[in-house]
């Protein structure tokens, strides 16, 4: 019984818009994978709803038709959350609220931010997330007193009300205080780690969720990074030594990218970036077999751009290529799923794809090993540029590197 009751889902539908800036194919896009961040967090999506706006409603973020289109599916229905493609501003999540009454709701942060809360495993990654958690609330604390308006009739009711609020935000900014405090803290501490591990190569993997960077990251180093086909499974750097030939380098695993990352988790997760910022070659892993990997590419370029890291050295490594299913038309003008089977290594680097970061590209699967071979041998060769950099007279490892930079010194 325990167990049914465990992977019991909350009932959810999910709302966004189509604007200007947002067509309805986007918008799909997005409600995907809002739904997929629904079912991580432990919901099961009942119903879409979607509206055509300029711009969101000030005060209710949608229409007032449409407002009360989903009010009254969430009562026929028994739905317990509804959820926000957008970030909802501290005054539209309380009049929406006083709408939907018991029914919860959330916006994409908020709902990012369980997903963090959900997957911290370390006491870093926690005071991270409540960092995060603590600065997403403080705006929004006079929208969880409404149940005191209830009571602002009887005399001396409204100054206690304002004076809780009052006393929950400071109880919170004393908080966010300690929280910085403490991240500080233990910035230092890792930064000495950081400096401890000598003048090793360092090469980090970065890209999208879910792309396969722990399953890669097991692979090339044989060990057991945390695995799962749900967003942000990875939170905590992992950092491993792997030796490739004789040559030793140290890889780490990070937290995953999203498009809308909560400005709350970029600030908070700073520090974590810290391995990216300090790596010397970024593995760049993308999902080939999903449907939006470009836009996956510019969203992890845009976080990269935000943390001074896109002129790194990069490997872009497109993963699953196992499981990429293209739709095509075959002789018969009908639509048909073409298989992997189909391509060959030959006919991937034949793509645009193989062109890009200055056609330093690779297509692996990396559940399957495949051309994996070709992959140890072009991270070997990268790592090895970095190495002579930076120790240009401790070539043992090379016997033909001073006979290919003879002419260099000269």
């Amino acid at each position: 019984m325990l167990e049914k009751e465990e992977i019991k889902f909350e009932k959810t539908v999910i709302v966004g818009i189509i604007t200007q800036n947002q067509t309805e194919e986007k918008l799909s896009e997005y409600l995907d994978e809002l739904e997929f961040l629904t079912f991580t967090a432990g919901g099961e999506v009942i119903k879409r709803f979607s509206q055509k706006m300029e711009k969101p409603n000030p005060k209710t973020f949608l229409g007032t038709g449409k407002m009360d289109e989903i009010h009254h599916f969430i009562k026929e229905k028994d739905i317990s959350t509804v959820i926000f493609d957008d970030e909802l501003s501290p005054a539209q999540q309380k009049n929406i609220t006083k709408i939907f009454g018991e029914c919860k709701v959330l916006d994409r942060t908020n709902l990012i931010l369980d997903i963090f809360a959900q997957r911290a495993q370390t006491s870093y990654a926690r005071t991270q997330v409540e960092l995060a958690q603590c600065q997403y609330l403080l705006p929004r604390l006079s929208g969880m007193w409404t149940h005191l308006e209830r009571q602002r009739g009887g005399i001396g009711m409204r100054g206690p009300g304002e004076t809780e609020i009052e006393t929950d935000r400071r109880i919170v900014r004393d908080r966010i205080a300690l929280l910085k405090d403490k991240i500080k803290t233990i910035d230092k501490q890792m930064s000495v780690q950081r400096s401890n591990r000598g003048a090793l190569v360092r090469v980090a993997l970065v890209g999208y969720t879910n792309v396969g960077k722990s399953t890669l990251m097991n692979t090339i180093s044989k060990s057991e990074v945390f695995v799962e086909n749900k967003l942000f499974a990875t939170l905590d750097t992992t950092v491993r030594k792997v030796v490739i030939k004789n040559l030793p380098f140290l890889l780490s695993d990070t937290v995953g990218f999203i498009r809308k990352l909560p400005t709350q988790l970029v600030e908070s997760f700073k520090s974590t970036l810290d391995e990216v910022r300090e790596a010397d070659l970024l593995l760049h892993v993308v999902d080939i077999s999903h449907p939006d990997f470009e836009d996956h590419i510019a969203s992890v370029n845009q976080i990269l751009q935000d943390i001074d890291s896109i002129d790194k050295p990069t490997i872009m490594v497109f993963n699953k290529i196992d499981a990429y299913k293209p739709l095509v038309i075959d002789e018969d003008d009908l639509m048909t799923e073409r298989t992997s089977k189909h391509y060959s290594l030959e006919e991937w680097k034949a793509t645009w794809m193989s062109n890009v970061g200055e056609k330093n590209a690779l297509f692996i699967s990396a559940t399957n090993k495949e051309n994996f071979e070709e992959f140890r041998e072009k991270v070997y060769e990268a790592v090895r540029e970095i190495h002579i950099t930076r120790f240009p007279y401790n070539n043992f490892l090379y016997p033909d590197y001073k006979e290919n930079h003879s002419e260099e010194k000269e």
